[in-house]
């Protein structure tokens, strides 16, 4: 069943994926967003079995942040919303560790869930489009203090070429490195528009005087 799973959303990079489709999840205590990337350390078998038939098939697994529960043990409940992974670089120096750097795709809702007897999570997702963006003063201002902080700390934390003329991908680059709690992260990758999310960061930003 696992197997025929992972076929399902093996998907080349450029494929566009179907509105709903099965997927492995895995529940973590940090939130993923859309071009962006998150290393991991992968040492349970449930997940080591997730991750070798993603890389034998290029397919996506999603990463939701954690609701209740923990990483390790019993299967966690994992927030609705979450974003697809494809694996794009993998490493096992230490005999029964495997690292592996995950790539942020589209984001998807959980619609139905179900644990496998390996206990990985299984997930009937729906993708979410992209966001609905309009004209916003605070992009201006949230662009700029985002190419500030790129050229000290350069382009390894996401995918791709910089889209500074993107909201929706200023936001989600902003929205990764500013000092706010996981939770909110999470509602920020749940807004589906990039006028409020800019917003809100702006008003952060001011409130931490890192805008003048």
């Amino acid at each position: 069943m696992l197997k025929k799973i992972l076929a399902a959303v093996t998907l080349s990079a450029e494929a566009k994926l179907p509105r709903t489709l099965e997927m492995p999840i895995f529940p973590l205590g940090s939130v993923l967003f859309p071009g962006g990337v998150m290393p991991l350390k992968i040492f349970e078998q449930r997940y080591m079995d997730m991750a070798k038939g993603c890389l034998k098939n290029n397919a996506a697994f999603g990463i939701c942040l954690i609701r209740e529960g923990s990483e390790v043990g019993l299967p966690a409940v994992p927030e609705a919303v979450g974003t697809m992974a494809r694996i794009s670089e993998w490493d096992m120096q230490q005999l029964g560790v495997l690292q592996v750097r995950a790539n942020g795709e589209e984001r998807f809702r959980i619609v139905d869930r179900r644990v496998h007897e390996s206990g990985l999570i299984l997930g009937t997702v729906e993708t979410i489009g992209a966001d609905n963006i309009e004209d916003c003063p605070e992009f201006a201002p949230c662009r700029e203090f985002l190419e500030k902080v790129l050229s000290k700390i350069g382009n390894a934390h996401f995918t791709g070429e910089p889209q500074l003329d993107d909201p929706s991908w200023v936001s989600f680059r902003i929205t990764e490195i500013l000092p706010i709690s996981q939770t909110i992260k999470q509602k920020m990758l749940e807004l589906t528009d990039a006028r409020m999310r800019l917003e809100t960061l702006h008003r952060v930003l001011k409130d931490q005087k890192l805008l003048t």
